[in-house]
């Protein structure tokens, strides 16, 4: 496997870890407007990637199919978003509020339902990443090294808020720092495991790229729409979230297009 792609599978586990260490460093959580602005942020990162580093990819490499090029993209877009559906169905949303008193013991819960979903949503994130550097290793022409590490990395930034959220109210709630850092920075093994994995598979079914690469885009937004977009709206400190939202997609589009 080539060091790039190697490289590339971990950039993703690095940003949750980076987030993660922040209860190393800060007393208290995050400010609100600093968690606006992380979230916001990390939504226009992934709606740009999910665009141009996948959903536009998948396209091109269903060319051949004429004025039908677009059903791989359609296709495997709707199969994120229903497969993700159906994890919402079985964890909790990270915005989603309990409605009970926040003793001790209902906060620690919530924090663990929430190190659950966010665990479990970054599984289509990984595959992201790996279903492209599987496109690129296959000699994909709308494919490069330097276009997936732009995915991966933007994947990073939008991971680092997610590893920050995990850890932080951990030890708010008790845990010593570096227990809450372990399983913070833990909640994203996942995604090199998924991408490795991914990577793998793509070997036996090349032809089916168009549609994983619009499946890893669909699951990729539905988190921003039903988690992230929530998250930086709500409260105070919205329009915030809206500017960095924006900061985030324009960043990512320029680095995905003079890169890739």
């Amino acid at each position: 496997m080539p060091l790039e792609v190697i490289e590339g599978v971990w950039i993703p586990f690095l940003g949750t870890v980076l987030g993660a260490a922040c209860v190393l460093f800060v007393r208290k959580n995050l400010k609100v407007s600093v968690e606006r602005a992380l979230t916001g942020f990390a939504a226009g990162v992934m709606v740009a990637a999910s665009v141009w580093s996948l959903l536009i990819p998948a396209m091109e490499q269903s060319e051949h199919m004429g004025q039908w090029s677009f059903v791989p993209a359609v296709a495997g877009f709707w199969l994120g978003i229903l497969f993700l559906l159906l994890l919402d169905h079985v964890i909790p949303h990270l915005h989603q509020d309990t409605g009970e008193a926040e003793g001790p013991h209902v906060a620690l819960k919530r924090t663990t339902m929430m190190l659950l979903a966010v665990t479990l949503h970054n599984i289509p994130e990984g595959m992201a990443v790996g279903v492209v550097f599987a496109g690129w290793m296959a000699g994909s022409e709308t494919i490069t090294a330097a276009g997936a590490l732009t995915l991966a990395l933007g994947i990073a930034i939008q991971n680092f808020p997610e590893g920050a959220i995990i850890s932080m109210p951990l030890h708010a709630e008790g845990m010593k720092k570096k227990d809450a850092f372990i399983r913070g920075a833990l909640s994203g093994i996942v995604e090199p495991l998924a991408s490795l994995l991914t990577i793998w598979a793509a070997h036996f079914i090349v032809p089916a790229l168009p549609y994983l690469l619009s499946f890893a885009a669909g699951a990729m937004i539905y988190v921003v729409v039903e988690e992230l977009i929530p998250e930086m709206a709500h409260g105070k400190h919205s329009n915030l979230g809206t500017v960095f939202f924006t900061m985030g997609f324009t960043i990512m589009l320029t680095l995905d297009v003079a890169l890739g």
